[in-house]
């Protein structure tokens, strides 16, 4: 089939199966090639990778074992915690091998994630290998050891990846139609306080309605270390101690947004943060016909966040969260923020609370009722 519908949208070929098995089966030669004499321990992530898993095992020359896991908030507490931890490890890893089979790395979100929790299992070393790649939105300071394809930030489903479900059974790999481009998107401005999981609740929603997931502090960390021009004016200013100008800011934002003009719209996280940089935004958008659709912030109480950071502090090694008059003055400077861009998108009728405490089913299911009528 050269073309599949899923749900409401078409997809067109991308990659062919005999391409994929070459990419993997190169994968497979490679990585033997570096264990041998060890028997490495694979891990995939479930959902999207086991397809690939399969046929990776199948093709690698060697002993090795293989163990299936799921990236979850911890259980027991509330989905606004940002803990994560694997659920499937039942392995004992000290001093094993342990090398991470992902079926696709674009943001890295759920790659940091993954170093974080493995920092403390004592392996002999952990390697990531990808069967695809979209460098292109890739903005962590991260080791990847083995790419099987680099592709363009254009979403695909098949070969175990999926549209709201439907796909992952398919065997080769199809991308968006590019008749799907040319709707109206969809600009979401995601707030949240400290620990309230909008991290997460973005991954989620970005899958869920394929928008691009621009955080700054990505941003920013990206233009830094590719020296770009924007990155080095940042850094000009940043070395100097001086707050880097609202105009240098909104120029990386424009260009993270040219680079996907395929998107079907943005989660703009962590920007605007002044009025002034709310105003240029609106302003570049309706260059492109566009508009922010809404701001939609996440709602918690800071006792029970306060309660929450700490106790991620016990574990995730983060200075910053067992101390909590630092813990505080953070929320003082989210709220002092907030407000003034609560106001700002008010008075435009675009502001849109959402209760923040539950499960993580439970919050996504809220704000994608929000998400559906924007």
């Amino acid at each position: 089939m050269n073309t599949v519908k899923l749900h409401d949208l078409s997809f067109n070929s991308f990659i062919e199966e005999e391409e994929i098995s070459n990419i993997v089966q190169s994968l497979a030669t490679q990585i033997a090639k570096d264990c041998e004499g060890e028997t490495p321990l694979f891990i995939g992530i479930l959902n999207g990778s086991f397809m690939f898993v399969s046929d990776f095992v199948k093709k690698y020359k060697g002993d090795c074992e293989i163990s299936f896991v799921k990236l979850a908030s911890y259980e027991g507490t509330s989905s606004t915690e940002n803990v994560k931890q694997l659920v499937g490890i039942n392995e004992d890893l000290e001093g094993r091998t342990v090398i991470i089979l992902e079926d696709i790395i674009d943001t890295g979100n759920t790659l940091q994630e993954i170093y974080n929790i493995f920092e403390n299992k004592k392996v002999k070393q952990l390697k990531i290998a990808t069967l695809f790649f979209k460098p292109d939105v890739f903005k962590k300071e991260l080791p990847i050891d083995y790419i099987g394809k680099s592709i363009p930030d254009k979403f695909i489903v098949g070969y175990g990846l999926d549209y709201n479900g439907l796909g992952r059974n398919l065997p080769k790999v199809y991308q968006l139609t590019a008749q799907h481009n040319t709707k109206k998107m969809k600009n979401i401005v995601l707030f949240g306080p400290p620990g309230a999981g909008k991290g997460t609740q973005a991954d989620l929603l970005k899958e869920k309605y394929n928008l691009v997931h621009i955080s700054t502090g990505d941003v920013f960390r990206f233009n830094i270390k590719n020296e770009t021009d924007l990155g080095l004016l940042a850094k000009k200013y940043m070395d100097e101690g001086d707050l880097v100008p609202d105009e240098v800011t909104i120029n990386m934002l424009k260009a993270e947004v040219n680079k996907n003009t395929d998107a079907n719209g943005f989660i703009f996280d962590g920007f605007p943060r002044t009025e002034s940089q709310a105003k240029a935004l609106d302003a570049f958008l309706a260059e492109k016909g566009e508009k922010i659709n809404g701001m939609v912030a996440l709602e918690v109480s800071e006792d029970l966040l306060v309660e929450r950071l700490l106790e991620r502090g016990k574990t995730s090694g983060r200075t910053d969260d067992t101390d909590e008059s630092k813990i505080r003055n953070r929320f003082n400077e989210y709220n002092t923020k907030t407000a003034i861009l609560k106001d700002f998108y008010q008075a435009q009728g675009n502001y849109y609370g959402v209760n923040g405490v539950g499960s993580i089913d439970a919050i996504t299911n809220r704000l994608a009722a929000i998400f559906d009528k924007l």
